[in-house]
């Protein structure tokens, strides 16, 4: 185990192209990272760099105390497992999980104890014989990550591995993944643009927009307080809210209706000042009546989440979202008042968090 460490790390590719800019991050020994981020943003690119499958153009990658931006992937003392889980079709699984050893010269007979030993662990030992066309996507997903775990490596990498799944398969996986890793204890960097598996499985999470890291931060505190528009508008099931607004004296001006000024803008605003109002539809509290400081409008549109709704307003053409508890949904057409909690709405300058 060991921690990793990003000192000013940089790649330009051909042309021009800067995948990663100067990036500094520190993800202690242990601990599950996940990099989170839209098509693009760099969080591939970053994680194919601290493996050595990508050369950094600048700056450091240190793994347990150790520099390793010139040594080789086979030397940084790193798992990874791919999107595609890269198994070798010819092989069976004990020689799939097996061959990370094969490469270090261990033993056949020592190997292959240790494969069934893993394999076994995650209950693939009726399994063993089989090869990847014989298992399902599941299956398969445990066999790459026994690879990983047969390896003993310093440290995890792994690329959107519960892409490949079917909804519940998904939600199953990262429960498993994220109590083995928990087990194993290994320092583990994980990279999607799911926001639900970053949100559900990360210690701590980074968000990525062109190459930059934008928030760092637990589940929590990037979901809850969003430190610029871009994770804001980035982050969450169901988008923030984010309205332009003005402030007017000890109230704030929003889609044509008054609303209170956050908690934690209290104090910090001034006066005629354009700002960006960020608030949840989840911290909404929908009313079919009037309400003092509420988003009031038409309900335009009623989406079904299951147990609950989004109710979507518009609000003088301004279209406002809240989500309201199964059975209390309104109609289209019916008059209807958002009111923000205080406690959970944030404003914006400039972009970034007040």
């Amino acid at each position: 185990m060991a921690a990793i460490e990003l000192r000013g790390l940089t790649k330009v590719y051909p042309g021009g192209v800067k995948a990663l800019d100067s990036l500094d991050l520190d993800i202690p020994d242990g601990e599950f990272f996940a990099l989170l981020g839209p098509s693009g943003c760099g969080k591939t690119t970053l994680l194919r760099t601290i493996a050595g499958l990508e050369t950094a153009t600048g700056g450091a990658v240190v793994i347990g105390d150790r520099d390793v931006t010139g040594v080789q992937p086979g030397g940084r003392d790193v798992a990874m497992v791919f999107q595609d889980y890269a198994l070798f079709p010819h092989m069976d699984v004990t020689d799939n999980i097996a061959y990370p050893l094969r490469i270090k010269k261990v033993a056949k007979g020592a190997r292959r104890e240790k494969a069934e030993e893993v394999g076994a662990r995650l209950g693939l030992e009726h399994l063993m014989d089989r090869r990847p066309g014989q298992l399902s996507g599941g299956q398969q997903q445990r066999v790459a990550l026994a690879r990983v775990m047969a390896t003993q490596a310093q440290a995890f990498l792994f690329d959107e591995p519960l892409s490949n799944l079917d909804a519940r398969l998904r939600l199953e996986a990262r429960t498993f993944l994220k109590k083995l890793q928990r087990e194993l204890g290994v320092t583990t960097v994980f990279v999607t643009h799911d926001q639900a598996e970053a949100l559900a499985m990360a210690d701590r999470m980074a968000v990525m927009e062109a190459g930059h890291i934008r928030q760092i931060g637990t589940p929590a505190e990037v979901f809850q307080r969003p430190a610029n528009t871009f994770v804001a508008g980035f982050i969450g099931s169901t988008p923030m809210n984010l309205l332009d607004g003005a402030v007017r004296g000890d109230t704030l001006e929003v889609a044509g209706c008054k609303v209170a000024v956050p908690a934690a803008a209290e104090g910090r605003l001034t006066g005629g000042e354009k700002i960006v109002y960020g608030v949840r539809p989840e911290y909404m509290a929908y009313s079919a009546g009037p309400a003092e400081g509420a988003l009031s409008g038409k309900v335009a549109i009623v989406e079904n989440l299951g147990a609950s709704h989004l109710v979507t307003l518009d609000v003088n053409d301004v279209l406002v979202q809240a989500v309201v508890p199964e059975g209390s949904e309104p109609a289209v057409g019916d008059d209807g008042h958002a009111l923000p909690r205080r406690d959970r709405a944030l404003v914006y300058r400039d972009g970034e968090l007040v």
